[in-house]
C-alpha cells in the first residue's frame, strides 16, 4: 500500500509539473526581447540598419525580439538594470562601462579582422617618430572610443607621452579629425586604420602615400552582443546556437544595413567571456578613468 502510494503521488507531481515547466518554456518563447544598438540613434534608423537582423534572429531563435533605440552606453546600463532592455550590441569600450554598472553578460562576439588603431600624421609635417608628438596638437574622435580615442591614447602613452601633459589632445568626430590633419589644423589623429584607409581613398587631392603611419595598437577586443542579468540562461543559449548554426545567414541580414559594411568579413564567435576585455579596462585606466578598470558592479 505505501509503494501504491509513493508512486501515485509521483506521478500525481509529475503531471502538476509538466504543465508548470512546459508554461515556463512558453513564456520565454511568447516573451518579447528588446534589442538595442549602442550607436544607432532613433527608432527609424535603428529599423532600416538592423531590420533585417531582428527577422532572422527571431526567425532562427524561435523567440521575439524588437528593436529599442537608445541614445548611449548609459542609457543601455540604466535599462539593463531597470529589466526595460534585454541585449545590446556595443563596441568594446561601451561594454565595459556597461558591464561596470549593470553587470552585463557577454553573448557573442563580432570578430573583425584588421580592429586596431593607428596614430597618422602627414608626412611633410616635419614629425617621424611618437616621441615627436610631445607638445604638439593630435586629435581624437568620440570621448571613451574604443579605436577612435581610447587605443591611440595607449599607442602615445607606450611610448612615454601623456595625454595630460605632453600634449594638446582634442576630441571631435572623427571625419572632422581626419578633415584638420588634411588641412594641418592638427600635427596627428589617432583612428581605426579601416577609416585611416577609407578616408585616404575617398580625400581629393591627397592619397595614402602622403601620410604617415608613427604607431598601432595591438588587434582591438571584439564588437560584442551582451545580455542583462536578468535574461534566462536558457534564452542566452538559444540565442548562441542560432549564432552557432546559422552565422551566415544572419550576417547577411547584418549587411543588409548601409552602414554596417564595417561587418563585410566578421565572424561570429560564440565562446566568449568577460576577461577577453580586460585590455580595455588597461585603456580606461590610462585615460584616467580608473573606476572601469573592475568588472565588478559598484551599485
Amino acid at each position: 500500500m505505501i509503494v501504491r502510494a509513493t508512486l501515485f503521488t509521483l506521478f500525481a507531481f509529475g503531471f502538476v509539473l509538466l504543465p508548470f515547466v512546459s508554461s515556463f518554456a512558453t513564456e520565454n518563447e511568447q516573451r518579447v526581447y528588446r534589442f538595442a544598438v549602442t550607436d544607432v540613434v532613433g527608432l527609424e534608423e535603428l529599423q532600416r540598419e538592423f531590420g533585417a537582423f531582428q527577422k532572422i534572429l527571431s526567425e532562427k531563435t524561435g523567440l521575439t525580439f524588437k528593436l529599442f533605440p537608445v541614445t548611449g552606453r548609459t542609457v543601455v546600463a540604466e535599462t539593463f538594470r531597470s529589466g526595460k532592455l534585454d541585449f545590446a550590441l556595443s563596441g568594446p569600450s561601451e561594454y565595459v562601462m556597461i558591464k561596470h554598472r549593470s553587470d552585463a553578460l557577454p553573448v557573442i562576439g563580432l570578430s573583425r579582422p584588421g580592429y586596431y588603431s593607428v596614430v597618422v600624421t602627414r608626412k611633410d609635417s616635419g614629425i617621424h617618430s611618437l616621441s615627436d608628438l610631445k607638445g604638439k596638437k593630435i586629435a581624437f574622435g568620440d570621448h571613451g572610443s574604443t579605436a577612435y580615442h581610447l587605443a591611440p591614447l595607449q599607442v602615445l602613452a607606450n611610448a612615454g607621452i601623456d595625454a595630460s601633459t605632453d600634449m594638446k589632445a582634442i576630441n571631435v568626430g572623427k571625419l572632422v579629425a581626419w578633415k584638420s590633419l588634411v588641412r594641418g589644423k592638427v600635427d596627428a589623429i589617432g583612428l581605426n586604420q579601416d577609416r585611416f584607409h577609407l578616408f585616404s581613398e575617398k580625400e581629393v587631392g591627397v592619397s595614402e602615400d602622403d601620410f604617415q603611419i608613427l604607431g598601432r595598437s595591438p588587434d582591438l577586443p571584439n564588437d560584442l552582443i551582451m545580455a542583462a542579468p536578468h535574461v534566462p540562461t536558457d534564452v542566452i543559449e538559444k540565442v548562441r546556437v542560432a549564432f552557432g548554426e546559422h552565422g551566415d545567414e544572419i550576417l547577411e541580414a547584418i549587411l543588409v544595413g548601409p552602414r554596417n559594411n564595417k561587418y563585410k568579413s566578421m565572424k561570429f564567435l560564440t565562446s566568449i567571456q568577460d576577461s577577453d576585455y580586460d585590455y580595455i579596462r588597461q585603456l580606461y585606466k590610462t585615460a584616467g578613468f580608473a573606476e572601469f578598470t573592475s568588472s565588478v558592479k559598484t551599485g
